[in-house]
């Protein structure tokens, strides 16, 4: 991949006036038009390297501007690629400033093995209108429960300026600006502030695999030209540029685009004190057909760009939180950039949820096949379980033809008895068996219907729903080992000690350094018969305290079923009175 100098493009702001700067190398000519000239043509200089700039002493914040640019015959009018504010997404480029007050901002996330995220939306997630977007502020006003929850850290979907406007993120118009209808840059910063100031961290999902669709994208032949019905500079302009989502994927081989994308995420990470990424469709920015072990469709500039996010991310915050969405499950993706892997700290588990669906849409013993559970429970990336972000439901595998967990299990009825034991016996595997576990929107009070950009989510199921997010909470704490009492839930190490396939009953032990406070048991029944007096394999000796059962009268009304608050075990084995359709957590 070529190198070029680095250039400051987009807007300057100084003491004397504002520098513009836009790279257009196919212009003959490119004028500067703005509220600060009355809308008249002012000249840019050709700098001869694919720069034009100019300086103007009367331009001022709050302006409005855009560029015209001349190639032959050809008058085109476009806002700033770079511009980080817009009247609207189809207004003009604002002439903003990236200051802010961050009082002191000094979060620091905790390792990843004690984090939990929670992945939100911010169109829907809070909004009390069903016909108006939810902003930052919205999801400030929800910040407390989160905390509430446990959770540690926040994962949006997309935020920068979408063609539409309303979608889910991934049709990005211009990666610099933060989509006006959620509030803009300011309002994002605030709303990051906000969340450090409870003990969360911020993960932000930047979409590179793909800009636009080419329909109304300002990008697009941007400065006139493009090789046959290609999309011109900020892309590639061959058999590489075709993506599933249109002819839109950008040219990593060229030094600019490198730049555009790389500064974008110094922006992110220094101007809004980002905790991390997440990268969408690595695979599709690596490999033509989104294809793993394809060398024939391989993007070599693809693979080296990857690196280049994280070298400059983790330059900015050496613990920043960066995931790929790569769907292959290669190792090299979350391998050392110096073993020639990309650098990512985990990817996405994408075919955990499906484990979920067909293990727990029964608790019939004879139609339920346990095999995806052990494989998710011994599953890990360059032996570190933690490269591996698991998740019950995400945007996702609740669309796409799909719904909430607990509307498949349950169709019509989430908030079933069926619906909440096997979604407690879910959460219970999500939070406790290896890897960094997610949460997603009102999942943990039962969503019912599919994710969409359009219904918001149900907040009056929080109440109705709120045993199963106090199980939530405790499951959280427990994985957190916030009462010092389950530490080996953030620990590397799991061994499945118990498997009873005919009675559907799974035991596995988690572990750090073991002993006091540190080992772990966990004990799931998928079926539906109960045991009076069940007997398994543990690593120790003596007491063994319950610390959480899903069947708990505190989370399902219906309950009759009481464990005792502990038991002993002698010669490796355990003996409990094992309900029905539970999971139980033990510790010593």
């Amino acid at each position: 991949m070529k190198t070029a100098k680095k250039k400051n493009v987009g807007i300057n702001i100084t003491k004397t006036g504002i520098s513009f700067r836009l790279w257009a190398p196919n212009a003959d000519k490119v004028t500067l038009i703005g509220t600060f000239n009355n809308w008249s043509e002012d000249e840019m200089i050709n700098e001869k390297d694919g720069y034009w700039h100019y300086f103007s002493k009367t331009a001022l914040p709050g302006q409005e501007y855009k560029y015209v640019i001349y190639n032959k015959d050809q008058k085109l009018v476009h806002n700033d690629p770079r511009s980080i504010h817009f009247t609207t997404s189809q207004g003009s480029s604002v002439i903003a400033s990236s200051n802010f007050d961050w009082e002191g901002d000094k979060y620091v996330a905790p390792p990843i093995s004690e984090q939990v995220i929670y992945e939100l939306h911010i169109g829907t997630f809070n909004r009390e209108d069903p016909a108006i977007n939810g902003n930052f502020s919205s999801v400030i006003d929800k910040l407390d429960y989160l905390s509430e929850l446990g959770v540690t850290t926040i994962e949006l979907m997309p935020i920068s300026t979408m063609i539409m406007d309303r979608g889910w993120g991934y049709g990005i118009d211009y990666i610099f600006a933060v989509e006006s209808l959620y509030g803009g840059h300011y309002s994002f910063k605030k709303f990051v502030k906000e969340a450090h100031s409870r003990g969360i961290g911020v993960v932000v999902d930047v979409v590179y695999n793909h800009f636009g669709p080419d329909s109304g994208l300002d990008l697009w032949r941007f400065d006139g030209w493009g090789n046959d019905d290609y999309g011109g500079i900020y892309f590639y302009n061959d058999w590489r540029a075709q993506t599933p989502w249109g002819n839109t994927r950008p040219d990593y081989g060229r030094p600019e685009v490198n730049q555009y994308i790389l500064d974008n995420i110094r922006m992110l990470m220094h101007d809004c004190h980002v905790d991390g990424l997440r990268v969408d469709s690595t695979i599709y920015m690596r490999n033509v057909q989104g294809h793993d072990n394809d060398p024939s469709n391989d993007l070599p500039d693809g693979w080296e760009i990857l690196q280049k996010i994280n070298k400059v991310a983790k330059s900015i915050n050496p613990n920043a939180l960066m995931i790929g969405e790569d769907v292959g499950s290669n190792e090299y993706i979350t391998k050392p950039i110096s073993d020639n892997g990309t650098g990512f700290s985990s990817q996405w588990e994408v075919y955990l949820p499906s484990v979920f669906r067909d293990t727990l849409k029964t608790d019939k013993a004879d139609q339920i096949n346990l095999s995806g559970v052990l494989d998710m429970l011994g599953r890990r990336l360059n032996n570190d379980p933690f490269q591996r972000v698991i998740y019950l439901d995400s945007h996702d595998s609740a669309a796409n033809g799909s719904s909430y967990f607990s509307e498949t299990i349950s169709p019509n009825n989430s908030d079933s008895l069926f619906a909440r034991k096997q979604a407690l016996i879910a959460a219970t595997l999500l939070l406790t068996c290896p890897g960094l576990p997610m949460v997603f929107q009102g999942q943990e009070f039962l969503q019912s219907g599919s994710f969409s950009d359009w219904q918001g989510v149900d907040w009056k199921k929080s109440d109705k729903n709120k045993k199963i997010v106090d199980a939530y909470k405790k499951l959280i704490e427990l994985r957190k080992n916030v009462l010092t009492n389950s530490k080996g839930l953030t620990g590397a190490n799991c061994n499945v000690m118990h498997f009873d396939d005919t009675n559907k009953v799974i035991g596995y032990h988690r572990w750090s350094n073991g002993g006091q406070g540190d080992d772990v048991m966990v004990i799931v029944n998928f079926g539906n018969n109960s045991f009076v007096n069940y007997s398994f394999n543990v690593p120790n000796d003596g007491v063994w305290n319950v610390r959480f059962y899903s069947t708990d009268k505190k989370y399902i009304n219906e309950s009759k079923n009481e464990l005792a608050e502990s038991y002993m075990a002698e010669h490796g084995n355990l003996s409990l009175f094992l309900p029905a359709s539970t999971a139980i957590v033990l510790s010593q």
